[in-house]
């Protein structure tokens, strides 16, 4: 089923590129300048597809808490994509990369790694069709929480999946705009073996699960035709939760007014009627009633329980706030009400000044399950960027450039398999600076589970995860041959309780050189620490890298 609906995903950015490219600009990408080997940073061009094929000698010494050393052979295929049209555009950056070790205790792994957005007019300006999908490595610990993990061959090693699909229409009905959106996803979290902690207790992490969301809205503008604007919009999210068959539903239908106080700033005041529900059934037990866990670590479960409700909320929701807008280039939205029963905030702020830098935060509040993070992140990625990559192992760590100065996911944060209520704030910024190219995203995420009383889930209600993330890149073209990159990562992940807090750093740079007009030289180093409670001792290592790359 996953690899299809990669594929799907693939396909349509595909089909936007292919099909509807029309003079405009995209971010170049691959090569030199991306880090690994090719084109000028910061270059814009019209059209870019650069397959390219990658084979590499890397060494890996393990610092503390031992000093063993590994090598291996590096083999990689990938194409980065990024094609801009008037109604279409899609950005595609995939590898697959298989590493080939020697010895008894040798690396042998197999890693695909990417993310594709992809917008495809049907109905020119009003109807559109949108995918995106995701791939990526990260490193589990105890509590569930995920973190960067550069290292292809630690024990923790994990693997996400998402990927989502749907309509999108944007038209007018005489003064009346209408918009509306609907999107159905999938993800998946893979673990090599069951997760559990210095303690012996397993942790029920994240499967998998199947996300819908729909929204329809009909709004007038100011003065267009009445002074103040007018708003109805109604709409829903649900995700279906693998594990224990946990369901998230979420509908809503609200009205909102705008009232004018100048040209550039506005006052907004919504509300509503909500309808929010988290249930799910309880693990299989075994005859002195404990709970059966899988093969996978996970809970098994029982589909002849009935469903219990961990969270039903309907009633009143509402919120005010104000809309900032003094020019094409800055934009600001923010709130505060009342929503899921308690006060809620959110908002975003965009700045882009120019065609070389752009800032962006956000402060986001709502429940869902990981996967519906997974598929959210997606939906808000602009289909014009370019994937910064680690230069060591090729793994995409969940940060791009683009015209939105835009981040996709800098931090995973817990992966638990509970629902949740997720409350944060993530921003971003990027910079071109003649010949080099910049990029930051840094965030906060705060996790609070919703578990049904009487079910195997119930000892985590309640309970709150935090995570923090700090996440850098640096490219410097060197002449017209060569360039230099340098990517950088924090993790911090406090997961509840005192025992299971988690601290990941790394540092990493690479060097490329062109031989040929199609054949690069690279070189590449990186350093990693891990301070976790997932193990007795903290672990640090450091890989080496050369190689070379074919761009066709």
């Amino acid at each position: 089923m996953l690899p299809r609906i990669l594929t799907s995903a693939l396909t349509l950015a595909a089909l936007a590129a292919a099909g509807h490219a029309a003079p405009a600009f995209a971010q170049a990408q691959g090569g030199a300048g991306a880090g690994q080997g090719g084109d000028v940073p910061g270059q814009r061009a019209n059209r870019v597809v650069q397959p390219y094929i990658e084979v590499g000698q890397v060494v890996s010494a393990e610092i503390s808490p031992g000093n063993d050393v590994v090598t291996f052979t590096q083999v990689a295929a990938g194409v980065d994509i990024n094609v801009q049209g008037r109604n279409s555009g899609a950005a595609v950056s995939v590898r697959y990369e298989r590493n080939i070790g020697y010895g008894d205790d040798s690396v042998d792994s197999n890693t695909i790694s990417g993310v594709a957005r992809g917008t495809l007019g049907v109905v020119p300006g009003k109807l559109s069709l949108e995918a995106g999908a995701l791939a990526s490595r990260s490193r589990i610990d105890a509590g569930g929480g995920t973190t960067a993990n550069p290292l292809v061959r630690e024990d923790a090693e994990s693997r996400i999946y998402s990927a989502y699909a749907g309509p999108s229409l944007n038209t007018r009905v005489g003064d009346v705009a209408v918009q509306g959106v609907a999107r159905v996803g999938y993800n998946r979290f893979e673990a090599d073996d069951a997760l559990v902690t210095q303690q012996g207790q397993a942790v029920d992490v994240f499967d998998d699960s199947v996300t819908y969301m729909g929204q329809l809205r009909a709004a007038t503008r100011p003065g267009e035709p009445l002074p103040v604007g007018l708003a109805v919009t109604a709409g829903g999210f649900q995700e279906d939760i693998g594990n224990l068959d946990q369901r998230v539903r979420d509908l809503y239908v609200r009205g909102d007014v705008t009232v004018p106080v100048s040209q550039s700033l506005a006052l907004v005041a919504g509300a509503g009627y909500e309808d929010v529900e988290i249930s799910s059934r309880d693990a299989v037990r075994d005859a002195n009633g404990v709970p059966v866990i899988g093969a996978d670590g996970r809970f098994v479960t029982d589909p002849n329980a009935p469903r219990r409700i961990a969270f039903d909320v309907d009633g009143l929701l509402w919120d005010v706030g104000v809309l900032w807008r003094p020019s094409s280039r800055t934009n600001l939205q923010a709130a505060v009400g009342r929503r899921y029963d308690s006060t809620t905030y959110y908002g975003t702020f965009t700045y882009v000044p120019n065609q070389r830098s752009a800032f962006a935060v956000s402060a986001y509040d709502g429940v869902s399950g990981f996967g519906g993070v997974l598929n959210n992140a997606l939906a808000g990625l602009d289909s014009d960027f370019q994937a910064i990559r680690n230069p060591v192992t090729g793994d995409f760590a969940g940060i791009v450039t683009g015209t939105e100065g835009q981040a996709l996911i800098g931090g995973l944060g817990s992966t638990r398999s509970a629902a949740f209520r997720g409350r944060g704030v993530r921003a971003s910024y990027q910079r071109t600076m003649g010949r080099t190219v910049a990029a930051l995203g840094a965030g906060y995420d705060r996790r609070t589970f919703i578990a049904a009383a009487g079910t195997v889930l119930a000892p985590v209600n309640g309970l709150t995860d935090e995570s923090y993330y700090v996440v850098g890149g640096l490219t410097r073209q060197i002449g017209q041959d060569a360039s230099l990159t340098t990517n950088a990562y924090v993790n911090w992940f406090d997961a509840a309780g005192n025992t299971n807090d988690v601290t990941a750093v790394g540092a990493s740079a690479a060097y490329n050189q062109a031989i040929t007009q199609r054949l690069v030289g690279r070189a590449a180093i990186a350093v990693d620490w891990f301070d976790s409670e997932f193990t007795a001792e903290d672990f640090a290592f450091a890989t080496a890298l050369v190689g070379l790359r074919y761009n066709f």
